[in-house]
């Protein structure tokens, strides 16, 4: 509430010279307010939301046919963000439609959820998208979508958008495609541990484009269980063995059946797509239950924990570690909420 002891004509002179009184301020000088907390968009909803936007809009008129999962502690319809840098989407497609070709700033990646038959060109590769397949465009990479299945296709997005919009380096350029780079096959980097000679080794981001279902599945079942009791892979770079992408890290984890994660907590920001399974995860002071093709974000400063409640099940993150690592000021701590 304002000062009613400020008189109108200096508050008039401040607002006309732009600048405000600090103490006044919503943010300043407040006790901090804890974690943010969760939110999750249920398939069981969303589905038939996206199969309706299917009937109602066409990619052709609309660039692409996506619903963005907005956080409900938005303030501004200005801000779109899913969970602080992080912005994700559905994207559905109908047999026979395309989606045209453009390129941005941002990173980005696809995680199909339901259908197959559907290509993402990256840079003039094809990559199959089929059911668990990632996808990855990272920035400037040139993308579009084409659907020859015979059903819909729908997929998780996931960009650094809001990074990009608070640093102010989004760019765009629709198409039509032009300076194409020489990419190598993704099937030259198919055996682990070698790299094709003549690879480029200074991108920022994997020369491999997909990601199929059945390669992370069976990283998973050859991995150790990490420091949490999950099994973890990264979706990699080969060339480096760093993360596929500049600012986003991709990985697939496994919770056992039955089985409760060692509590974590980290400073940076989460979202997960239920690849297969059943379970609940404590974020925070609340319990998130999900199942599959759920998606659901764990914030910064939140302590995490994973459960399946059946059967072993498997969660795809992505994460936006990479931005706090590459500043410095990563933070990560295993462990119990009491310090222990």
């Amino acid at each position: 509430m304002a000062n009613s002891t400020i008189p109108q004509q200096v508050r008039d002179a401040w607002k006309s010279a732009s600048v405000a009184p600090l103490w006044e301020s919503p943010t300043a000088h407040k006790d901090d307010p804890g974690p943010p907390k969760p939110s999750i968009w249920r398939w069981e909803v969303m589905r038939p939301l996206l199969l309706e936007a299917a009937k109602v809009e066409s990619p052709e008129a609309v660039e692409r046919r996506v619903l963005s999962m907005v956080n409900p502690a938005n303030t501004s319809p200005m801000d779109e963000s899913t969970v602080k840098n992080i912005s994700a989407a559905f994207q559905v497609l109908l047999p026979g439609e395309k989606a045209r070709p453009h390129r941005h700033s941002m990173n980005a990646l696809r995680f199909t959820l339901e259908g197959s038959g559907a290509y993402t060109k990256v840079d003039g590769k094809a990559c199959l998208m089929t059911e668990g397949d990632m996808i990855l465009t990272p920035a400037w990479t040139w993308h579009e979508h084409e659907h020859k299945g015979d059903a819909p296709i729908i997929w998780l997005d996931v960009l650094d958008v809001p990074f990009h919009l608070g640093m102010g380096t989004a760019s765009f350029q629709p198409g039509p495609v032009t300076d194409l780079p020489d990419h190598p096959d993704d099937e030259a980097f198919a055996v682990a541990n070698f790299v094709p000679a003549g690879a480029e080794t200074d991108y920022d981001y994997s020369p491999v484009f997909r990601y199929p279902r059945e390669d992370a599945l069976k990283a998973l079942a050859a991995a150790p269980a990490d420091k949490d009791g999950a099994r973890r892979v990264r979706y990699a770079n080969p060339v480096t063995g760093g993360p596929s992408m500049a600012l986003l890290d991709s990985w697939l984890i496994e919770v056992g059946d039955a089985s409760e994660t060692v509590p974590r907590q980290t400073n940076y920001n989460s979202v997960f797509a239920v690849l297969d399974g059943e379970g609940e995860s404590r974020i925070g002071d609340q319990t998130v239950s999900w199942s599959r093709n759920d998606i659901f974000t764990a914030p910064q400063g939140n302590w995490v924990r994973h459960k399946a409640t059946g059967e072993a099940a498997r969660l795809f993150e992505v994460n936006d570690r990479e931005i706090y690592r590459r500043l410095g000021v990563l933070e990560e701590r295993l462990g119990n909420e009491n310090g222990g």
